[in-house]
């Protein structure tokens, strides 16, 4: 009887611990001394992200010129169905800008 109870408690265990994550295949980062950057990487299982980020000078509230990083990137992932998504994204003075079918759409007036 010991024997069983300590069998199922192994199992339980085994079945409760997280998955591995997946290896990172590829990896880079690139940091340019005037502050963009370029960063990319990719998973075993299919994740896949790429971005730019560059400088832009903009004007503020009181028109006084400060300095902004622009990003520009995507990312894809196999979703739970088995599907591929990728998703388009940008950020600027005017905020956090994504698409991509996974992306819900605001209803139209």
């Amino acid at each position: 009887m010991k024997i069983i109870v300590v069998v199922f408690a192994l199992v339980a265990i085994a079945v409760a611990a997280p998955p591995e994550p997946p290896q990172i295949l590829r990896s880079s980062f690139d940091q340019q001394p005037e502050g963009g950057y370029v960063y990319n990487f990719e998973t075993e299982d299919g994740i896949i992200r790429n971005e730019n980020g560059e400088l832009k000078q903009v004007l503020d509230e009181e028109n006084k010129p400060r300095n902004v990083v622009i990003v520009r990137g995507s990312y894809s992932y196999t979703n739970p169905e088995g599907k591929p998504e990728t998703v388009n994204y940008y950020a600027d003075e005017t905020g956090f800008h994504a698409e991509g079918d996974s992306i819900p759409k605001p209803a139209r007036k």
